[in-house]
């Protein structure tokens, strides 16, 4: 890669640790299969912020929602049979979820009680969906990764619409994890995670799409994992295996590179904080959150209020109208 000018280099500092109550140093299914069989007490995930300024994050292998409020404390929210991931805000009260063991499900944030959305497709089970984005006509496009990489390029990337039909878009991604859209929803950013770079899925208005590229392209030993895009229209991509978070511009060229403490693993992140710029990043192997002022807003996230429908073969959906999320700022 060649760059006209090197980019800024800058620490996340520390936020906040799961408490020592919550963590459990046991082996699981889960870790098993995903971390060699190391014995892993959490892995954090899905970050997002509700309106008032609290942050959601998921354990993987422990089936458990946590809330995080502006101060740092950590309230358990929800623990159920399954395997959450990503996490996107439907409505102030209902969390989406990708779980790797059951498909979409919904979290119910005043009572705690998970339920199915959509668990499978004309019957078949999913391979493991991991992240998820609404736009702003109402379309979920989330990912189904599974043990997909460059052995088995059969990851996919679905799009469910407010009427419940569920797309197809791509079936041939080595490892589908985080996605992201562009300011102007034309273009869908797809972390490829064990091809170690970035996809630009472009939109097309009869809802197919073509001429789906490689955009960025990183190095190591776990490729880029979560994304978020900010307000100037920048990329930023979570790189696990680096530490890092690249914050990349137009042309996919990294302007600022944050850094985690040494073996950090920073998977995903969520803006937060006053005015929405600060990003808060989990480090997951170490059951932290980092974080990092930077100098634009995130985009804001849409959510919805949905109706309660129900489509054959389709299992569970919603119809989806979209409020702009707010952020409040940490005390």
């Amino acid at each position: 890669m060649f760059l006209l000018q090197s980019p800024e280099l800058r620490e996340l500092a520390f936020f906040s640790s799961m408490p020592d109550t919550f963590r459990r140093p046991e082996r699981s299914a889960w870790a098993d299969a995903n971390r060699g069989g190391t014995v892993t007490d959490s892995f954090l995930e899905g970050p997002v912020f509700d309106g008032v300024g609290n942050l959601y994050v998921t354990d993987i292998p422990w089936g458990r929602i946590f809330r995080i409020d502006p101060q740092g404390a950590w309230t358990l929210v929800a623990e159920y049979d399954g395997e959450p991931n990503g996490m996107k805000f439907m409505d102030a009260g209902t969390l989406l979820i990708t779980d790797y063991k059951n498909g979409l499900m919904r979290l119910d944030i005043a009572t705690g009680r998970v339920t199915p959305y959509l668990e499978r497709r004309n019957s078949e089970r999913f391979k493991g969906v991991n992240d998820l984005i609404f736009d702003a006509d109402g379309n979920l496009y989330f990912t189904d990764q599974g043990q997909s990489g460059l052995h088995d390029p059969s990851g996919r990337l679905y799009r469910l619409r407010p009427n419940g039909q569920l797309d197809l878009l791509l079936a041939n991604v080595p490892s589908p994890n985080g996605v992201a859209l562009s300011p102007d929803g034309r273009v869908l950013y797809l972390a490829a995670t064990r091809g170690n770079c970035v996809w630009r899925v472009p939109l097309l208005p009869d809802g197919s799409v073509a001429k789906v590229g490689q955009f960025f392209t990183s190095y190591g030993p776990s490729g880029p994992d979560g994304l978020a895009v900010d307000g100037a229209g920048r990329l930023l991509v979570a790189n696990p295996g680096l530490g890092y978070v690249w914050v990349l511009n137009h042309r996919a060229e990294p302007v600022l590179v944050l850094r985690g403490p040494a073996g950090a693993s920073t998977t995903n992140l969520a803006y937060g904080g006053q005015g929405g710029q600060t990003v808060f990043v989990t480090d997951s192997t170490h059951g932290h959150i980092l974080h990092a002022q930077l100098d634009a807003p995130g985009l804001p996230l849409h959510r919805s209020t949905r109706t309660e429908r129900r489509a054959k073969g389709q299992g569970r959906f919603s119809e989806l109208y979209w409020a702009a999320a707010t952020f409040a700022a940490p005390r």
